[in-house]
């Protein structure tokens, strides 16, 4: 099983996302799951794909060509799917995760959280999505929401679509708790 992690290809400004991106990877590992995310080699993603690759798991990137070719593209990875553009990147990764989480990150990583997100709503797909809330990141975004909400704009039970935590060990456990039984074959729940 992999789970779709999106995330800045920065460190931003704080040590604190670049530890929790170490964190991310080393809680999927330490639980068997292996990665699927963008492919690059640069900030959080790098990161990430290293602690998971370092404790064994498998680490799948899906990078456009576009971008593969100007050197950020990971060399070290399970598996490097380089394809056209940007929808081909977002459809393969969708294809190949059971869950999808977003870390600190900025203008594509907000782009494919809302895509997931409303994937989901549109009912194309019924796959845990959880927002890693390190130091209140996402708080903003879910005032946002809780907006939209109060406006009208986007309907109470699509509210909860999305789990948040601040910790990866307790996204983690959220998200074991949503996903589909199919996808449980051999996975202990106390462990996710």
């Amino acid at each position: 099983m992999k789970f779709c992690v999106f995330c800045g290809s920065n460190f931003g400004v704080r040590e604190e996302y670049r530890q929790a991106a170490v964190a991310m990877g080393k809680c999927l590992a330490g639980k068997g799951i292996g990665l699927v995310y963008g492919g690059g080699s640069v900030g959080l993603m790098g990161v990430t794909a290293d602690a998971v690759l370092a404790r064994g798991e498998e680490v799948v990137g899906v990078i456009p060509e576009s971008m593969a070719t100007r050197e950020v593209a990971h060399q070290g990875l399970t598996e490097l799917d380089v394809v056209r553009g940007m929808h081909p990147r977002k459809a393969r990764m969708a294809e190949l995760s059971a869950a999808f989480i977003a870390m600190p990150g900025g203008f594509g990583t907000f782009e494919e959280l809302f895509e997931v997100i409303t994937w989901s709503q549109l009912g194309f797909h019924a796959k845990p999505i959880g927002l890693l809330n390190v130091l209140g990141y996402f708080d903003p975004f879910l005032e946002l929401v809780d907006q939209a909400v109060r406006e009208g704009f986007i309907r109470p039970e699509n509210r909860s679509l999305f789990e948040v935590a601040g910790t990866p060990e307790e996204l983690l456990e959220k998200l074991g708790q949503r996903l589909p039984v199919e996808e449980l074959r051999g996975i202990d729940l106390k462990e996710i």
